[in-house]
């Protein structure tokens, strides 16, 4: 019989064991081996069931177990020291408290989604994770952030196999009184709510849950509260569900409702107001529109507000394609702003106006959250260096006029937060090495560009943490495989044959992500006969483990996992070749440490970063992939493979394909598997091992999201804060009326004429010859411009490379038409074809980028020509 009604039954704890709960309800568990090993030993078989989830596991332990542990001193000495061990975690200083003054007192980081640990599936992939590393990395650092999400009811798709190797998705109900949760409440005790107004007079209500990661708060909003209509409390049913009207309400709610959220948050708890808004692609982008409004209620103009606002905005870009852009209707997004539904003293031509795509080749009536979320921020930022350039010119039409290189868009490469990734017994090597602080430290701060110590870690201990993590993998991977085949319908009788699945000293390559087309999951399959051949090599075999998830919606890459499946299935090879369904954190955390490559072949430069491979690499794994993303940028043959790319213009997709498949088999054959198999005097495979050593202590550092923390708080969240405090609603009001002066009069500026003092074509490395330069600014003053020089080699058809900006001097007094001088040294200091030329470029004390305002005035054809090249 089905239940009218469901409760949750608390647990009562006896006193001496109520630090349990407070250990359970912050989520710096899921990172710390002592605090899970604590719970573990509550109950090793409740631990396991509960799928290393404290709040469950205390929810089914019997009452008589939980006497006994109150009066056992042993167990209650290890509970003083772990609670301990939290309250000097939470309120000792850190990295952050021990930098100079001006740091931001408080940062918002808005994400649509975070993963955080399996226990609170709140995430579909590396968006989320990396959003759940960058909120753990902050906590280790002391960095007082404020994380702010939705409460996905049904979190992301669980994933199974049909029969014939199909993807089924399963939806179950998360409910938030069983998940490491708790609710925040008024004074009074009441339900904390924030509310968006809906056309027609309705309302959109949602509750506020906290997640308590380490240090960091985690606001999650929730629409399924009894409030709202049926229609209303489904918004926060599904992660990436739904169609275009339902995402709008999700990211409205993520934004405008997240901002209410942080506002109440800080009301109740005294928590210091956040300087700086962080928005983790372009989901929360309307968290702008929302502090626009709070300023304009305070007294201040549109245009005023939207300065101050951007100040203190930093907006980081994911997508390297604009496909991976959520973009709506414009008729759409105008029904819920306005009069009648939300931020009613906002224009909404004005709020559409920062969504429009109004450059070359955008679509005129698609409202683009990217684009708006680059209009409201003055700071942005890809997640990698090749990223970084990918992202400039993708969006180079917001500012027209400037080269891709100087769109004011710069890259932080992701990292990992390696306490959660690194397995248990890599943590105990290294703590047995240099002592367990200066590990942690290493791990969760980073700070050191080598990590020297490895290098005295004996070949033999490194090969058999290896020997040991590969084994553990292997009985992973057969109890999963074992799992997903009764899922499929077969019965005990056929699976015998699991048993054998993988050999713990046979080569193991990992590949799991998520399955859109660019990432390639079938590559492998391109040449099915080579792959078995390498599969069942008599000498050097490797043996494959695969897993991901197609979007529901997406049959393109569903057949990629059935065409995957099927393959795998085959008698002859599932010994060595596995899918396994339902990838998530639990099974990542076995996957990494297990496998001795990691393998990544997207379809460069697609990947933004992909940080699955540096998981990988801090467990000692070796990386072979494609140069994309992070491998693209730190990639060296001391600790890797790359994959040769045929990435030309004009290469079919599929010769393509055909081609660095091939280029990969190679590599398998040729490369990886004889080192790995290679042996030396002492009976190791010592070049495969000097790699392993290689990995962690060069490319350790690097791929560390405390690495990641420091360069946003040093290069973006200070100066954004900076900018926050200068704008004041007086510095904001100045700024904006410029702007709008500067944009109006600039159509009046113009470069009129160029010379130099140069008397040939040729001159000699190390000279300077002199430019003057006579423009005419219109109303401007020379105060509002800079007039610069731009100089350096040119290319064939005479485009700068590698550019030089001087900026030039006025000199004297305007001419009878008003025109000014502008006079300076260009240096000749490189060899070769070398060109110059001339640009005007509005200038501000409270401008973050020259480019900010996206507009410049340059020599027309006729001057240019005139002037000449310095130097062919």
């Amino acid at each position: 019989m089905k239940a009218i009604r469901r409760f949750t039954v608390r647990p009562v704890l006896p006193d001496p064991l109520r630090p349990l709960s407070d250990l359970a309800r912050n989520l710096r568990w899921s990172w710390h081996a002592e605090t899970r090993d604590l719970f573990q030993s509550v109950c090793p078989e409740g631990w396991a069931g509960s799928g290393g989830d404290p709040v469950r596991l205390l929810g089914s332990v019997r009452p008589a177990r939980l006497a006994e542990l109150a009066g056992d001193r042993r167990f209650l000495r290890r509970l003083t020291a772990v609670a301990d061990d939290l309250d000097d975690y939470l309120t000792g200083d850190r990295w952050y408290q021990e930098q100079a003054d001006g740091l931001p007192g408080a940062v918002a980081y808005f994400s649509p989604e975070f993963g955080i640990t399996a226990a609170l599936p709140q995430y579909s992939g590396g968006l989320g994770i990396l959003a759940g590393d960058h909120l753990k990395a902050a906590s280790d650092l002391g960095v007082p952030l404020i994380g702010v999400g939705l409460l996905y009811r049904h979190g992301y798709f669980r994933q199974t196999l049909s029969r014939d190797g199909w993807q089924q998705e399963h939806y179950p109900v998360l409910d938030p009184n069983e998940l490491p949760l708790t609710q925040l409440k008024e004074a009074d005790g009441t339900p904390a709510q924030v509310s968006l107004a809906l056309p027609g007079g309705k309302a959109l209500r949602a509750r506020i849950w906290l997640a308590q990661v380490g240090r960091v708060p985690l606001l999650l909003l929730d629409s399924d509260v009894e409030e709202n209509e049926l229609g209303e409390r489904g918004v926060t049913d599904r992660l990436y569900g739904g169609g275009s009207e339902h995402r709008l309400l999700q990211e409205m709610l993520l934004g405008i409702g997240g901002v209410r959220a942080v506002r109440t948050y800080c009301r109740l708890t005294g928590h210091p107001e956040p300087e700086v808004f962080h928005t983790n692609e372009g989901h929360a982008g309307f968290l702008g529109l929302e502090r626009i409004a709070e300023l304009c209620v305070g007294g201040l103009d549109f245009d005023s507000a939207l300065e101050a606002v951007r100040g203190g905005t930093v907006f980081t870009t994911h997508t390297p394609v604009p496909a991976g852009i959520d973009r709506f209707d414009r008729e759409l997004v105008g029904r819920h702003f306005g009069p009648d539904a939300e931020l009613p003293g906002i224009d909404v031509q004005r709020i559409l106006a920062l969504g429009m795509e109004t450059y070359p080749g955008g679509e005129p009536n698609l409202f683009n959250m990217a684009v708006m979320g680059l209009r409201l921020a003055q700071r942005a930022n890809g997640v990698s260096l090749l990223h970084g350039q990918v992202s400039r010119s993708m969006f180079a039409g917001l500012w027209p006029g400037f080269d891709p290189e100087e769109v004011p868009i710069t890259s932080v490469t992701n990292g990992v937060h390696a306490p959660t990734w690194v397995a248990p017994e890599v943590l105990r090597l290294g703590a047995r090495q240099v002592g367990a602080q200066r590990t942690e430290d290493a791990l969760s701060v980073g700070g050191s560009e080598r990590w020297d110590s490895v290098a005295d870690i004996p070949d033999q201990e490194i090969w058999e943490l290896r020997r040991t993590l590969r084994e553990q993998l292997v009985l992973e991977v057969r109890e999963r495989l074992r799992v997903s085949w009764r899922q499929r319908g077969a019965g005990n009788a056929e699976l015998g044959w699991i048993d054998g699945v993988l050999d713990p000293d046979v080569l193991t390559i990992g590949f799991a992500r998520r399955v859109p087309s660019y990432k390639r999951l079938t590559l492998m399959l391109r040449d099915r006969d080579r792959l078995m051949e390498l599969l069942l090599h008599p000498e050097h075999p490797v043996q494959l483990v695969v897993a991901g998830k197609a979007h529901p919606a997406d049959d393109g890459g569903k057949r990629l996992v059935q065409e995957l499946v099927r393959f795998a299935d085959d008698p002859r090879v599932r010994h060595r070749i596995v899918f396994l369904p339902d990838y998530g954190m639990a099974m990542a955390q076995k996957l990494y440490p297990g496998c001795d490559v990691w393998l990544n072949n997207p379809l460069r430069p697609l990947e933004a970063c992909g940080t699955s491979g540096m998981k990988a690499a801090l467990n000692g794994c070796l990386n072979l992939s494609v140069l994309d993303g992070w491998w693209d940028e730190w990639f060296q043959p001391d600790f890797g493979w790359a994959i040769p790319t045929a990435d030309g213009a004009g290469t079919d997709p599929d010769r393509r394909d055909d081609i660095e498949a091939a280029a990969l088999y190679d590599l398998l054959e040729q490369r990886v598997a004889p080192r790995f198999y290679e042996r030396g005097r002492a009976g190791l495979p010592d070049r495969w091992i000097e790699m392993v050593r290689q990995t962690l202590s060069l490319l350790g550092p690097k791929v560390l999201a405390g690495r990641m923390v420091r360069e946003y708080v040093d290069r973006l969240y200070v100066p954004a804060a900076q900018a926050h405090r200068a704008l004041t609603p007086d510095t904001a009001s100045e700024l904006a009326a410029w702007k709008a002066r500067v944009r109006a009069a600039w159509s009046g500026v113009s470069v009129d004429h160029v010379e130099t003092t140069a008397t040939s074509a040729t001159a000699e490395l190390g000279t300077s010859v002199g430019l003057r330069v006579r423009v005419a600014l219109g109303s401007l003053t020379p105060e509002d411009v800079e007039v610069q020089a731009v100089s350096g080699r040119v290319d064939a058809e005479d485009r700068i490379t590698d550019a030089t900006v001087v900026p030039l001097k006025p000199t004297g007094t305007p001419d009878l038409e008003g025109r000014l001088l502008y006079e300076g040294p260009l240096s000749l200091d490189r060899t070769g074809p070398y060109g110059y030329t001339v640009r005007i470029l509005p200038t501000h004390r409270l401008l973050a980028s020259a480019a900010e305002l996206g507009l410049l005035a340059v020599p027309s054809e006729e001057v240019g020509e005139a002037a000449g090249m310095v130097l062919r």
